[in-house]
């Protein structure tokens, strides 16, 4: 068996060392049946990430490097790195800060041994974050699950287990910015899941800020499901409707009853910022979707690499 795990980096130089370490020391009893590459694809990093493991993969040849002319974030860089990895099987994403533990990887390798299962997700079952971020991405799995058009596995993520098939499939799509976990969920491929406990981040800082949660939350929203799209529609729908009846009503006793129905400030007020809420909310809604499709059609540059080891 020939593995690919994919770590994707942007200055984790207090970190990357003791990943790459502890990748081979998980797999080394595994040398006989299993051979495995650690393919690190840097985001052009401004500290001495590339520098460490360029060191490595200099005395190892199973660490490849890969350095992107520039950073185009975790996701795309995973995209990418799977179009570059060997394996036969392949593990889309171990961070570099190991929240993800590496001693999950073989328990990943004995449930494919039937032949059938083509994907094992990872699934994070204990989350060891403040209250407030694990509640929030337990309604933010929960909301894609029941919004998606296929399976999305509550609390999976890339670190998961996929074969050759599944790899090629995803990059047959040619995202232009993809939401890899939900490329994956579309293959419908025979699965298994695996249940972990997601561990504190031992050193470094976290790269993910809140603006770039919220961007892959959005994405990943509009990548799965067009139902908010078909919401927006029948919402606006249900409201015009209502205010088409409305006026007909009020005219209606208007005209034949003498009736006057008060209009005060206060109820205009109220009733134009809700209608304007509603109409904002789901405009933006509608430019996620236009935003998306900007993406797919108007394309960057190619990413190249400014320098490779052992590939």
């Amino acid at each position: 068996m020939f593995l690919t795990i994919i770590t994707p980096t942007y200055n984790e130089v207090d970190s990357i060392e003791s990943c790459i370490q502890s990748v081979r020391e998980t797999l080394q009893n595994y040398s006989e049946v299993m051979v495995y590459e650690h393919l690190i694809i840097d985001n052009n990093s401004t500290d001495l990430t590339v520098e460490v493991v360029a060191e490595a993969a200099a005395s190892d040849h199973r660490v490849r490097l890969i350095v992107n002319s520039r950073n185009i974030g975790a996701e795309r860089s995973i995209f990418r790195a799977l179009g570059k990895a060997r394996g036969e099987w392949i593990v889309p994403m171990l961070p570099a800060d190991m929240q993800d533990p590496v001693n999950v990887i073989p328990q990943f390798l004995d449930l494919i041994k039937d032949g059938q299962t083509k994907i094992v997700y990872g699934i994070r079952t204990n989350r060891q974050e403040s209250f407030v971020m694990r509640s929030l991405r337990t309604v933010y799995y929960r909301i894609i699950r029941k919004f998606s058009n296929t399976e999305v596995h509550l609390n999976a993520g890339e670190f998961a287990l996929i074969s050759r098939e599944i790899a090629s499939a995803v990059i047959e799509t040619n995202d232009q910015y993809p939401y890899v976990r939900g490329l994956i969920s579309q293959t419908s491929a025979k699965f298994k899941t695996l249940e972990y406990s997601w561990d504190i981040r031992k050193s470094g800082k976290s790269k993910a800020s809140p603006l770039v949660l919220i961007d892959v939350a959005i994405n990943g929203f509009v990548s799965t499901s067009q139902i908010p799209a078909r919401i927006a529609l029948i919402c606006g729908f249900i409201l015009s409707t209502l205010g088409i009846l409305a006026g007909f009503s009020y005219l209606v006793a208007t005209l034949f009853f003498g009736a006057t129905i008060g209009t005060g400030v206060p109820t205009l007020v109220i009733s134009l910022f809700f209608f304007s809420g509603v109409q904002l909310f789901f405009l933006g809604l509608i430019g996620e979707y236009v935003l998306s499709i900007h993406r797919q059609v108007k394309l960057e540059p190619t990413v190249r690499s400014s320098k490779e080891i052992n590939s």
